[in-house]
């Protein structure tokens, strides 16, 4: 009798743990229900077909529904006692708060009306269907025409939210107009074929009958004749002639309708850090670019180059040995370098993602304004991608690209990425929420990893590296600077000249990328201090039972997650090896 009494009390307090158990389940799944209906695109990209035929809907009514779904999910979810739930639960429970609490808190400011920076947007996301959709049966092709078909009605939404912001002050900044005119106007396409989005249409895979080709082949071909190219005319036309003049005269996010409280709600999104402040950042990025500035130094006379850093720089940045002369010896390189940090990464990670990837060039139609190099996800069953810029060769530096390589692909934003989606029985938002300063921190880090890793042989590369650490210090100096602190456009650009050894052509992509998308180029240096911080803490607490592999499958072992959460699951890690 006693053994029963005991045991009901112990069902009596079990039972309002499975309760809040289902309850945290049962919100999970209804968020990404939500999520995949109001976003197609998404639900493509992880594998959920059901919405494969249309484009998201991003009127104000739109937005303002998501909102009001988010701000329930979130009131849903701080109704659960955070306390009765497991371990791994609260890690979960964290991350959905910060996430959907983000969504509402940014929310507010309506920036649906600016849905562009300076390097991409919501047109350059259309090109990339073919590579999204990838249709492999008759349905996935009736799919894929029904959504080329939509994007008419999808541009001409974008443009009415455009026109709300124009209406209302938050526009793109008139100082970086001209590169986005430009990457815009290189939207022309004389015919259906001349696109990439045409591609399954000239080559069909096996899995669809030959009877059935020409149907969807001229369907396809309507589609984009009719829907697609006429979107893009029409973007661009509106872009020129409305857009553009009445661009706003600022640069800083602060300038924006009440532009000092989002530009501070972005800071503490970025980061991932609740109290984190401009003045605070713009500190710390001064110190580091002090520190690196030094150890460039050192590298700078290890090339046995003799005279001042100003000299050095334009050395680097001009003569032709630096330089690929071609795309493919570009590209070579970088897979030459993907080859060699393959063959490290089993002495530094326990986990190695089962996923390929690739290298391939950037698509030429956003290149002139991209970036050097980016990592691209893609669809879960396919492999990732690693993308170079091949655009203006001579504005792409051999010397920075092991560090190019070492984020974009392994051990960086390749291997974190997988890894995550690697992850078993955890929700499922889990596999593909990116904080960006730990997916930002994680590729800088990986960066400095590559030199124990061995990846850099010369001076000119470990001065490579070192610019590009520079490079993300010179970010929280002078994003914080435009956006807060009155810094002109001019003085960004120089202060990057001054202190990093990148190109002008990219200096200026880059510059601009900071103003169209304020707050973004904070992630990678504070992400990164805080897990080196943390590497030192693991090593000096457990000296030499401090295992590298061991560490790295920790820091990646949950996905992405915010930087608080991180520093806990370090520390339990280091509590629980010193206890074993």
């Amino acid at each position: 009798m006693k053994r029963l009494v005991i045991a009901a009390a112990a069902l009596m307090c079990a039972t309002p743990a499975i309760a809040q158990n289902a309850e945290l389940t049962r919100l999970f799944l209804d968020e990404r229900a939500f999520v995949y209906r109001e976003d197609p695109l998404s639900a493509t990209g992880a594998g959920i077909h059901d919405y494969d035929d249309r484009l998201p809907s991003v009127t104000p009514e739109a937005n303002a529904r998501q909102l009001r779904e988010n701000q329930t999910f979130l009131t849903r979810l701080h109704a659960i006692n955070r306390t009765q739930l497991s371990h791994q639960e609260q890690v979960s429970y964290d991350l959905f708060d910060f996430m959907i609490g983000q969504r509402v808190r940014l929310g507010r400011y309506n920036d649906w009306r600016l849905p562009l920076n300076s390097d991409s947007g919501f047109y350059s996301d259309i090109v990339l269907l073919d590579d999204l959709q990838a249709p492999r049966t008759v349905r996935d092709y009736e799919n894929y025409v029904a959504r080329l078909n939509d994007t008419r009605r999808y541009f001409r939404e974008q443009i009415g939210n455009m026109r709300i912001g124009m209406r209302d002050g938050f526009t793109l900044p008139r100082e970086i107009i001209g590169g986005v005119t430009q990457v815009i106007g290189g939207f022309r396409y004389e015919s259906p074929e001349a696109i990439g989005l045409y591609a399954p249409f000239a080559n069909f895979p096996a899995t669809v009958p030959e009877a059935q080709r020409a149907r969807l082949r001229e369907a396809g071909r309507a589609a984009i004749a009719n829907n697609v190219i006429p979107a893009f005319d029409e973007f661009r036309t509106f872009f020129e002639t409305e857009y553009a003049p009445r661009a706003r005269n600022t640069i800083a996010a602060q300038r924006l309708p009440n532009g000092r409280a989002y530009y501070a709600d972005l800071v503490r999104y970025y980061t991932t850090l609740p109290d984190a402040t401009p003045q605070q950042i713009h500190q710390i990025g001064l110190r580091e670019v002090a520190r690196i500035r030094a150890a460039m130094e050192v590298e700078m006379r290890a090339s046995g180059f003799q005279g001042t850093f100003a000299e050095f720089l334009t050395f680097l940045r001009t003569d032709p040995q630096f330089y690929a002369t071609t795309p493919e010896q570009l590209l070579r390189e970088g897979a030459w370098i993907t080859r060699e940090i393959d063959g490290q990464m089993p002495n530094f990670f326990g986990r190695i993602p089962r996923r390929p990837y690739t290298v391939r060039p950037v698509p030429a139609e956003i290149a002139p304004n991209y970036t050097a190099g980016r990592y691209s996800g893609g669809r879960t069953d396919q492999a990732g991608e690693y993308w170079l810029n091949t655009y203006a060769l001579n504005t792409r530096p051999l010397y920075v690209l092991p560090s190019l390589t070492a984020h974009e692909a392994a051990p960086g934003h390749h291997t974190q990425i997988s890894l995550a989606r690697e992850l078993e029985n955890l929700p499922e938002f889990r596999g593909s929420f990116y904080p960006h300063a730990f997916g930002e921190g994680w590729g800088l880090y990986s960066e400095r990893l590559g030199e124990e890793m061995g990846i850099y042989h010369t001076p000119y590369q470990r001065f490579g590296r070192l610019t590009y650490e520079m490079w993300r210090a010179c970010r929280l100096v002078v994003d914080t600077g435009m956006h807060s602190m009155g810094w002109s456009r001019q003085r960004a650009l120089d202060y990057l000249s001054e202190n990093t050894a990148l190109s002008t052509h990219e200096i200026r992509t880059e510059v601009d990328r900071y103003i169209g998308w304020p707050g973004q180029a904070l992630a990678y240096k504070m992400g990164e201090l805080k897990i080196v911080e943390l590497r030192q803490r693991a090593e000096a607490a457990l000296g030499d039972r401090f295992d590298i592999r061991a560490f790295h499958d920790v820091v990646l072992g949950n996905g992405g997650v915010t930087l608080p959460v991180l520093e806990r699951q370090v520390d339990e890690y280091i509590a629980a090896t010193r206890a074993q």
